[in-house]
């Protein structure tokens, strides 16, 4: 197939632009080069002709000659959700309630344990943990499982006031009082006891 180079001015000054087309059916081609290279030129804030474009191009808005200003977006919200427990973390929590109940804290963790190997993005079954931890004596574990629910928990109120109280409990097993009081009111405010 034969080329021929086809030689145009840019209509922006910029020199030439040396566009190669097929003989036979270039000049479908040429026209589109040529229509990108006029749109390159126009760039952003100017029309082809050469006029500004944008809120400046039709003068001041509004009545004290300021611009308008765009809509700010709200902050980005997560859509609100509601932890449940499965069927079977549901009866592993149970199970370790008995064994709680009957003072077997050891127990009780390790079948916690099991339900986060099933659902380990639950914070539900991590505030529990952290009660049984809270129970045996490891505030400073329990605390750090209630912050581990307080990460999961977003967008379910309920959950995250749960993971507050767990902390707050920690904070008051470690004599950490007002600490204590500042997480009893992030619960308080999310949800009811």
């Amino acid at each position: 197939m034969a080329v021929r180079s086809l030689l145009r001015s840019s209509p922006c000054g910029g020199g030439h632009i040396h566009v190669p087309v097929p003989w036979r059916s270039g000049a479908a081609l040429a026209a589109v080069l040529a229509a990108l290279a006029l749109a390159a030129c126009a760039g952003p804030g100017r029309l082809p002709g050469g006029a500004p474009s944008g809120p400046t191009a039709a003068g001041p808005s509004g009545p004290g000659g300021s611009l308008a200003q765009p809509p700010v977006p709200p902050p980005y919200a997560p859509p609100a959700r509601q932890f449940r427990l499965g069927p079977a973390a549901s009866a592993l929590v149970a199970q370790s309630h008995a064994q709680a109940g009957s003072g077997e804290y050891a127990a009780a963790g390790a079948t916690l344990e099991r339900a986060l190997r099933i659902e380990p993005d639950n914070p539900l079954l991590w505030v529990e943990l952290g009660r049984v931890q809270l129970s045996e004596g490891n505030a400073g574990q329990a605390g750090s499982m209630g912050r581990k629910a307080l990460t999961l928990a977003t967008g379910d109120p309920a959950a995250q006031a749960s993971s507050w109280r767990l902390i707050a409990d920690s904070l008051h097993a470690q004599g950490r009082t007002p600490e204590a009081l500042e997480a009893e009111r992030h619960a308080a405010s999310l949800a009811p006891q």
